[in-house]
């Protein structure tokens, strides 16, 4: 049943805690990993009934989200056990100030929270319900701040408040948009509990005004945490100080679950007829995050930061497509998964770049292919995955959404999508092939298995899905964008 890939994360993390041996602990955290992901998957194939009074149930957009989510997590804590046995053993004593969170093991607080944090972002997915939706994305915040604080140096502290108060404020805004939902169907004389489903079948009924006031606190408030411009300055932060393992799950996983708020919302808005009247608002939102995401980038001089404003471009990417409606909200659904696993892949091999150079500055990273040739191969192929160069798989969902724009007539839509787009290429393109290329003052150094096998399996997705999309995940991208209005 849908509880169960929210109960088995958190009970591990509970048992995280109590756990005296780390090996114990290690092992928790993958084996929780792969028994999650063999429960999502298994909703491939059947899909579980809704329980709890349909308060928890899968439909095809939460089952896009979770899938991503399970998956990466996957992955990250294949990683994440290289990367805890690094740590352990005083590796780059110089570059991190080693803490405790606890009078004992930090990293029992570590993997305890990493585990809380998949539950939290499950109950997201499987949420039919405003209120229980608001709870747990209120809770991802809760799970996911110990893991920013977890070197305990400046950095990490004023990034941890900062995405604490910024997220707090946002999420304020949007438990507001749930009382105006409230309001709407109670000025339209709908009862009962406020299901997803209810309102979308009861949307007629509900005040628009208020439903319109609705959607514009979501927008703010669930908008602060998916980080779109002007509400993303938590973001560059937070996933730069983050550790790598963190950034990979805060920008692939995280910030899809906050925008299947915004989606919850615009399923009622448009069976509501208010269809338009949000998009635009989500076009609006949409091209100021591509905007601001290229100005940052082009003038980037640190690499983790990078990586944190093309999130914020790429959101701002699927905001457009699911603005376009049609075709573009199908392509939109694609670039949920091509974003979130060429994100992924880059952070993942960014830990790898910091442990070796011990920097994030781009300018002091010099000849990445020759010191560390398996993690720069797959920092340049995730850097060609990320911009939606072809055969991956971004580019098939960035093409999806122009397409939509054409076919819609929208010709000043196109040409500013398409130039931010090429502002994007060039500012990444300079920054990826300075550091990959030119010679190296260290030699070659030996690469741990667990810390690139990772990401090479993601690079191996993003690959297929450029010239392969699975008939199935084609089949609910397609039932999701029809539950939002597209096709």
């Amino acid at each position: 049943m849908p509880i169960a890939a929210v109960l088995l994360p958190a009970g591990a993390g509970a048992l995280a805690f109590l756990l005296r041996s780390t090996p114990a602990r290690r092992a928790l955290l993958v084996l929780t990993a792969v028994l999650h992901t063999a429960i999502v998957g298994s909703w491939w194939l059947a899909r579980p009934a809704p329980v709890l009074g349909e308060w928890i149930g899968v439909d095809a957009l939460g089952l896009i989200v979770i899938t991503i989510a399970s998956v990466l997590f996957l992955v990250a804590s294949i990683y994440a056990v290289g990367y805890l046995a690094r740590e352990g053993e005083g590796v780059r004593p110089d570059f991190f100030e080693r803490g405790r969170l606890f009078a004992n093991e930090p990293e029992a607080v570590f993997i305890g929270a990493l585990l809380f944090f998949l539950a939290a972002m499950s109950l997201t997915a499987v949420a039919h319900h405003f209120g229980l939706v608001w709870v747990a994305i209120e809770a991802t915040t809760l799970t996911s701040a110990p893991l920013l604080y977890f070197h305990r140096h400046e950095r990490s502290l004023e990034a941890t408040w900062k995405y604490l108060v910024i997220g707090s404020v946002g999420i304020a805004v949007a438990l507001l948009g749930t009382f105006f939902l409230a309001a709407a169907a109670l000025t339209g004389g709908v009862t009962g509990t406020a299901l997803v489903e209810s309102y979308t079948r009861l949307a007629g009924l509900l005040n628009a005004g208020w439903l319109k006031a609705a959607f514009i606190a979501f927008l703010v408030g669930y908008g602060t945490k998916v980080g779109l411009a002007p509400m993303h300055t938590w973001l560059p932060d937070a996933h730069s100080e983050a550790p790598s393992v963190v950034s990979a799950l805060l920008s692939g996983a995280l910030l899809n679950t906050a925008f299947l708020g915004i989606l919850r919302l615009l399923q009622v808005m448009t069976a509501a007829g208010l269809g338009d009247y949000a998009r635009e608002l989500l076009l609006l939102f949409g091209f100021t995050s591509m905007a601001v995401a290229a100005a940052f980038i082009v003038a980037q001089r640190d690499y983790k930061r990078m990586l944190a404003y093309s999130s914020v471009e790429h959101m701002g990417i699927i905001a457009t497509g699911v603005a376009m409606g049609g075709a573009g909200v199908f392509g939109a659904m694609l670039h949920e998964v091509n974003h979130s696993v060429a994100k992924a892949l880059l952070f993942l091999v960014a830990g790898n770049i910091l442990g070796a150079y011990q920097t994030k500055e781009v300018g002091d990273v010099r000849g990445l292919k020759r010191r560390l040739p398996i993690s720069g191969a797959l920092w340049f192929a995730g850097f060609l995955a990320i911009t939606g160069t072809p055969p991956f798989g971004a580019f098939l969902s960035e093409f999806t959404i122009l397409r939509a724009a054409i076919e819609g007539g929208r010709w000043l839509v196109t040409a500013w999508y398409l130039g931010l787009l090429g502002v994007v290429f060039v500012g990444m393109a300079a920054v990826f092939i300075g550091m990959t290329q030119g010679p190296s003052a260290h030699p070659r150094e030996r690469e741990a298995w667990l810390a690139v096998l990772p990401s090479a399996v993601l690079a191996v997705i993003a690959l297929t899905l450029g010239v392969y999309v699975p008939g199935a995940l084609a089949a609910v991208a397609h039932e999701a964008a029809r539950s939002i209005g597209g096709a």
